[in-house]
């Protein structure tokens, strides 16, 4: 199936690794070039960068701490200017922390908060004047946005006030440009791998139809679908991709 995404422009943040390298990676066979965000693993941002490249797509390197609102717009706005605009803006950086909820400091509350919840919202404003007509934006939330999690309330939190945030930028900037969001259960990244670490043995067999737990390209293929032209009438949607964990 063609999704329409042939000579788009893509920028993608937590592109250096997990879901958001397996979405640039995507992006790029769906024929888009694609700027690659990243925060620290500079490693990981050329691995995705070569692989873009290697499918015959443009690639650009754009590093930030996505927590620093200033550097957030200087980068994007630098992107947007190189590229001349993006058609498709795939929210993805993300940060996860496994503790108690009495455990938690104002400390790491604020760090998961802002790389989960205040960069996206950084990216996304720092984006809107690049965005061209008919863009899309896909923010990527987690099903602990519904269900709550008692080990990483903060990350939950966050997570939650990301589908609302989709909510109010699907309604602020339509017609021009859809935003929907992409809710993922637990997959197999690095930052997933932990989660799992901290749960019980059975938990998927248990708590999941599909009795699994998902790769990090079953969630990127949907976050391509609604960047794409093919998704053309969703907007302020989330889809939630958890393998039935609501179901059991």
């Amino acid at each position: 199936m063609d999704l329409g995404l042939r000579d788009r422009v893509a920028l993608v943040t937590g592109a250096s690794s997990g879901i958001g390298a397996a979405t640039a990676r995507l992006l790029a066979e769906e024929g888009a070039d694609v700027v690659i965000a990243f925060g620290r693993d500079e490693i990981g941002a050329r691995q995705t960068m070569a692989a873009v490249e290697a499918m015959g797509r443009r690639a650009w390197l754009c590093r930030f701490d996505i927590a620093d609102a200033a550097a957030v717009a200087a980068a994007v706005h630098a992107a947007g200017a190189q590229t001349g605009g993006f058609d498709v803006l795939v929210l993805c950086a993300g940060h996860n922390m496994v503790t108690p909820l009495a455990d938690i400091t104002p400390k790491e509350w604020n760090t998961v908060i802002d790389t989960n919840l205040n960069g996206s919202f950084y990216t996304l404003r720092a984006a809107i004047p690049f965005l061209r007509d008919g863009a899309a934006v896909v923010t990527v939330a987690s099903v602990a946005a519904t269900t709550g999690a008692p080990h990483h309330a903060h990350y939950a939190a966050a997570k939650a006030g990301l589908v609302n945030l989709t909510k109010s930028a699907a309604r602020a900037l339509a017609p021009r440009v859809r935003v929907n969001c992409v809710a993922p259960g637990i997959a197999l990244t690095p930052m997933g791998r932990d989660t799992v670490a901290s749960l019980p043995p059975d938990y998927a067999q248990t708590k999941l139809a599909l009795q699994r737990y998902a790769e990090p390209n079953e969630i990127a293929r949907c976050i391509v679908f609604l960047a794409s032209p093919a998704a053309s009438f969703v907007t302020g949607a989330t889809l939630d991709v958890n393998g039935g964990r609501d179901m059991r």
